[in-house]
């Protein structure tokens, strides 16, 4: 008798080909048959007619280091049909790490990702020293999906360099090496990669640049190359100079000499609209190098709103003194008073001035492309990403007559406060997303930067999966769409093959059985919200999904329409040990 058997679903499998109406029959951890009318007996049975059948989802770009070691669950992710989930990214982590050094990387995280400080010192257990040891922590505590982590530059130039590590001193070649010896060691160990950021949007509390950042040409290339001669090893890199011709050579030069992957991310919106992250995919490709730009379905947005951590009037001084220390009832006591209304709206400060597209605000404004509340949009109960020019809130206040400032103010503290909005970074000046259809079109782009984990008080983006499906396959009207299997393509085999995770991706005998059972109708998300349920009471916006009928890992179901089952079939993936290869597999 086999263990578990999905009937009657349609199949969409991850290798790209049409869906089809089939069974799936799982064993153990393991994918066992999959066709029409299998037969056999099961302990249990789910009819999945009417709904579709994928791969778990593989989220390449998140930032659970420390979550990791506390939560079973990995929420929200794991909501949102994500079965194995990359963390360590952007040069950020948590080993390897000297005694001393704790407070550093967890202020260092704060800064970079956004993730409360008071819940990190709460929450880890710091067990560990080396790269190694972290692993091993990992390992020991069983999850409801599997995480792999890069080897991070931030975390190996502070062990090496100490209090010099974000600073102007060059590394000497001792130091250097020294790191690269640090980054095989953890690859050698499991890490799936290395992970760096060159970009100057990445800073510490105290507003330091984090360490890397001016990193030189000779130790970017040391630590990729201390991965020579091993046989999995993603290089990842977060930069603001893509395509400049330093960075771009020796980038080329580590894909050449080693065979490896590398993965890099933008920061800047012009990298995408102005065609250079195609560009550098197209140009990879045509010369066979596996160099692989990673693109977020949307652009990243900012949440406004009285829940999140920003807003146009949080700097205004009569927020600051008599509001900002209030809780969300007391904040909307105080806004329903006329002159606490009427100071807002008169108080001058850098984020009004920006908000009104007032000059005065300098490089603020330049940031956020003039006019900032013609670039901010309420989501409501049913979130729309890609919404028009008449749907900011300036255009709302067009159309009612009233000031954008005045209109903002009102829909803040509408439905009890609970309203947020989203403000498209990169300004958002096509008012659609044809620039990111481009890219996302690319053999060569992985889908990616969800940041599941972090940005914890203004960016909900763990459920970019479930946005990619609906947006692009079902709900999208500005534009053309992705065919379902495209999609669950890119967010499956694509993104697991990228990393060397050669037994997940595919609904194929021998593969990993981690698998979703979707009612694709259904499928949608819901507006953010702010809960306060990380270690110390540290607050966090999450955002909840509802259409996901099953999501099975390893075998096990781990969720029943949204709810936990208890099962914890997760764990640590160890880079170049998975059990089976694809080949395998097929033979």
């Amino acid at each position: 008798m086999r263990d578990l058997i999905i009937r009657n679903g349609t199949i969409v499998d991850g290798t790209g080909g049409a869906p089809f109406v089939g069974d799936v029959a799982i064993q153990g951890d393991r994918i066992v048959e999959v066709g029409t009318a299998i037969s056999g007996s099961f302990k249990r049975e789910i009819d999945a007619a009417g709904h579709m059948v994928t791969p778990g989802w593989v989220d390449i770009h998140t930032h659970y280091d420390g979550q990791a070691t506390w939560d079973a669950l990995l929420a929200p992710s794991s909501w949102h049909g994500v079965t194995t989930a990359i963390m360590g990214n952007c040069g950020v982590g948590f080993a390897p790490v000297r005694p001393d050094a704790h407070t550093f990387l967890i202020e260092l995280m704060e800064g970079v990702e956004d993730i409360p400080g008071v819940a990190l010192h709460e929450g880890i257990d710091w067990t560990w020293e080396t790269f190694p040891e972290y692993l091993d922590v990992l390992e020991s505590k069983p999850r409801a999906i599997d995480i792999g982590a890069h080897v991070p530059h931030a975390p190996i130039r502070a062990y090496v360099l100490g209090d010099r590590c974000n600073t102007d001193y060059q590394p000497n070649a001792t130091e250097i090496a020294e790191m690269a010896r640090l980054v095989r060691e953890g690859v050698e160990a499991g890490a799936l990669g290395f992970s760096t950021s060159r970009t100057l949007l990445h800073k510490d509390l105290k507003g330091v640049h984090m360490p890397g950042t001016f990193a030189g040409s000779d130790e970017m290339l040391a630590l990729g190359l201390s991965m020579k001669g091993l046989k999995h090893g993603v290089f990842e890199m977060v930069s603001d100079h893509l395509g400049d011709d330093d960075e771009w050579m020796w980038v080329k030069g580590f894909a050449e000499q080693t065979g490896l992957p590398v993965t890099l991310v933008a920061t800047s919106a012009q990298a995408y609209e102005g065609n250079k992250m195609y560009n550098i995919a197209e140009e990879a490709r045509a010369h066979g190098m596996d160099i692989r730009p990673q693109i977020a379905g949307r652009p990243t947005g900012i949440l406004h709103g009285l829940t999140s951590n920003f807003h146009v009037f949080m700097a205004s001084p009569t927020w600051k003194e008599k509001l900002a220390s209030l809780d969300l009832d007391g904040r909307l006591e105080a806004m329903a008073d006329p002159q606490v209304r009427a100071a807002l709206l008169s108080e001058p400060s850098p984020l009004i001035k920006a908000a009104i597209g007032d000059g005065e605000a300098g490089d603020l404004a330049v940031a956020f492309g003039g006019s900032l509340l013609w670039r901010i949009f309420p989501l409501g109960e049913q979130p729309d990403y890609e919404p028009d020019r008449d749907q900011s809130v300036a255009g709302m206040a067009e159309t009612a007559g009233v000031s954008p400032l005045e209109m903002m103010y009102d829909l803040l503290i509408r439905e009890g406060g609970r309203e947020l909005f989203y403000q498209p970074l990169g300004g958002y000046v096509t008012y659609n997303f044809d620039f990111f259809s481009k890219n996302m079109s690319h053999p060569n782009v992985l889908f990616g930067l969800s940041d599941g984990g972090a940005h914890c008080g203004v960016i909900a983006d763990a459920g970019m999966p479930t946005f990619i499906l609906t947006h692009w396959a079902r709900d999208r009207t500005k534009g053309p769409k992705f065919p379902l299997e495209f999609l669950v393509r890119k967010l499956t085999s694509d993104t697991a093959s990228a990393y060397g995770l050669n037994d997940r991706g595919q609904l194929k005998p021998g593969l990993l059985a981690d698998v979703n059972i979707i009612d694709f109708d259904k499928l949608r998300l819901f507006r953010p919200e702010a809960i306060a349920d990380l270690p110390a009471g540290g607050k966090r916006l999450v955002q909840r999904t509802e259409g996901y009928r099953y999501t099975v890992k390893s075998g096990q179901v781990t969720f029943d329409d949204g709810q936990h089952t208890g099962a914890l079939p997760g764990g640590l993936v160890r880079g170049g040990r998975e059990a089976v290869i694809l080949q395998e597999a097929a033979e």
